[in-house]
């Protein structure tokens, strides 16, 4: 990584620089995580949802009940959103142990998975009250977004409802969105400053703030580069369910298939497994470069990486200085 600020497409490479170099490091914690998230999803979909409909009610009958639209709606998005869940508490605690590795990567130091890990483990109890209270904004802010369009809907104007209902619904996103990007690098703020949660949320929005349109496309640009991926990954996986279940599988890969099936749900459950663990580490490494690209940009923190690292014409590093002002947690 240049200590220099990096433009979308350095930030990019030097997160696959880092991922390809450390590995070992990058892809077995990756596949732990990863294994512990995609089995929570494929419990989560397979035991507290067996016999959701996957959209068939409301696709067969051009307007359900009521009561049968909502139930459906509620159970369906509940799934999505512990999906969701699951996904957003891999890619923080990921993101947290890979900002170790990607410090320790920008000064020329080796890594290994121990070390990342012992570094890691005194913050970990803070780590998951962020890891808690991250989702829960998110959620709380949606949940507030659609009551009144809810609250229609259950009194009977079903018309007005659903109107109010997609605008709150519009604006619970828009909201869930601007907050996600303002506390995105809370984690490595907190893995790196050794702060506080709601400290490391307050830096996070600070490193943001007058960044947000690039810290968003950049994050966004991210994922969707590792949808596309995913999506290569989990083909094999896919044409397997074709040949297992043939128009079943068909259905099942659509969102048309009803009851539950073990089989596809493994097999599935296999794919998505290696495509987290390959985009788990690539994500945690862009976010761990934007906070470090972003100190830079405001703190002049490539400086203290210079003398940290030991180029010739910087000199020792300072010894005073406020916590995240320094690199002696890198």
């Amino acid at each position: 990584m240049p200590l220099r600020p990096l433009g979308v497409g350095e930030i990019l490479l030097a997160a696959l620089s880092v991922v390809r170099t450390h590995w070992r490091t990058a892809l077995g914690f990756s596949l732990a995580v990863a294994f512990v998230t995609q089995g929570l999803r494929t419990a989560v979909e397979g035991f507290l949802f067996p016999d959701l409909p996957r959209g068939e009610a409301l696709g067969n009958s051009p307007a359900p009940p009521l009561p049968e639209n909502l139930g459906e709606v509620a159970g369906s998005q509940t799934g999505t959103g512990l999906t969701l869940l699951f996904g957003i508490l891999g890619s923080i605690l990921v993101t947290a142990v890979l900002t170790v590795v990607v410090s320790r990567a920008v000064l020329g130091r080796p890594v290994s998975t121990g070390d990342a890990w012992r570094t890691a483990r005194p913050r970990l109890p803070r780590l998951f009250g962020l890891l808690l209270l991250i989702p829960l904004v998110l959620v709380g802010v949606l949940a507030v977004a659609v009551v009144p369009g809810s609250a229609l809907l259950l009194s009977g104007a079903e018309a007005p409802g659903r109107s109010l209902l997609m605008l709150g619904l519009l604006a619970g996103i828009t909201a869930a969105l601007w907050l996600w990007v303002r506390f995105s690098l809370a984690a490595p703020a907190l893995m790196l400053e050794k702060q506080g949660v709601v400290t490391s949320l307050r830096r996070s929005a600070k490193l943001v703030r007058g960044a947000w349109w690039r810290v968003c496309g950049i994050q966004i640009l991210t994922q969707v580069l590792l949808m596309f991926v995913g999506v290569l990954i989990q083909l094999p996986t896919n044409v397997a369910v074709l040949l297992v279940g043939g128009e079943d599988g068909m259905k099942w890969l659509t969102g048309g298939a009803g009851p539950v099936d073990w089989t596809f749900l493994i097999i599935t459950g296999v794919g998505a497994l290696l495509a987290a663990t390959v985009s788990f580490p690539v994500s945690a490494g862009v976010t761990a470069l934007l906070y470090l690209d972003q100190r830079i940009r405001r703190e002049s923190l490539d400086l203290e990486l210079a003398r940290a690292a030991g180029v010739c014409g910087y000199g020792p590093a300072p010894t005073d200085g406020p916590p995240h002002h320094t690199t002696s947690s890198l």
